[in-house]
């Protein structure tokens, strides 16, 4: 909002944008929509040049603008989304923190224990797909009371990923996976609970028929304590519309 403000606009602007994660959550991809006024007898911002301006006032923040599209006045990039996609970076294989590679840190979880019982996991993953009461799975908060439960998950997947220069430390034996889900939104913390009991089935915590019980009890209370996956493993991937 600020970099725009450089652009001389003759009414003040304001960003809308499609997501909003919590601290410490990634965004590989990012939407928003904004109204640019300019001055009487000024042309209108082509897509280049307000992708070459705002990343120019951009340059000191960690945040780049990667494409623009002249849209719709009916259009909002929150309420338009058909869906939104998370992935969620599980490393496993360390028996100790200090296992992470460097270049890893703070983009990745890597549970206590090592390994993980994936195909328990995939079993499990299969009782989040489709449409459910989702009370048990968000954590409480100001909006909690004015919205609805019921989310719809499209995809759940869980696969092998490779790491940031992994092929450099290969021989330790570490493995990366994704989890996947994509849905047309999330509640509060939904995907960080998905992704905690997901893995409490892959340490043998919970069987994979636990995930469809604390489905059917719809009590954010009934959720395993300290199950909640870390922000740091969490990036939003892409918003469609």
């Amino acid at each position: 909002q600020k970099a725009a403000q450089n652009l001389k606009p003759i009414v003040p602007i304001k960003f809308y944008i499609s997501s909003r994660t919590d601290t410490g959550v990634h965004a590989l991809c990012n939407s928003a929509h904004l109204d640019i006024q300019r001055a009487p007898g000024k042309p209108a911002f082509n897509e280049k040049q307000l992708i070459y301006s705002l990343n120019y006032h951009l340059r000191p923040e960690p945040i780049r603008i990667l494409n623009a599209y002249r849209v719709a006045n009916s259009f909002h990039a929150r309420f338009s989304a058909l869906s939104r996609t998370y992935v969620y970076r599980l490393l496993m294989g360390c028996t100790h923190h200090s296992e992470i590679p460097v270049f890893e840190r703070d983009l990745c979880w890597a549970p206590v224990g090592g390994h993980l019982n994936v195909p328990a996991m995939q079993d499990a993953a299969q009782f989040l797909l489709g449409t459910h009461d989702f009370s048990t799975f968000r954590s409480l908060n100001s909006e909690t009371p004015f919205q609805s439960p019921v989310r719809t998950i499209l995809q759940v997947d869980i696969r092998p990923s490779s790491g940031f220069l992994s092929h450099h430390y290969e021989h330790r034996g570490l493995e990366f996976w994704e989890l996947k889900f994509r849905s047309r939104s999330f509640l509060y913390r939904q995907v960080r609970r998905m992704v905690g009991a997901l893995v409490a089935v892959g340490q043998g915590k919970l069987a994979p028929h636990h995930i469809k019980e604390l489905l059917e009890i719809k009590d954010s209370r009934a959720f395993p304590p300290n199950a909640m996956a870390p922000p740091s493993g969490l990036f939003l991937k892409s918003v469609e519309y």
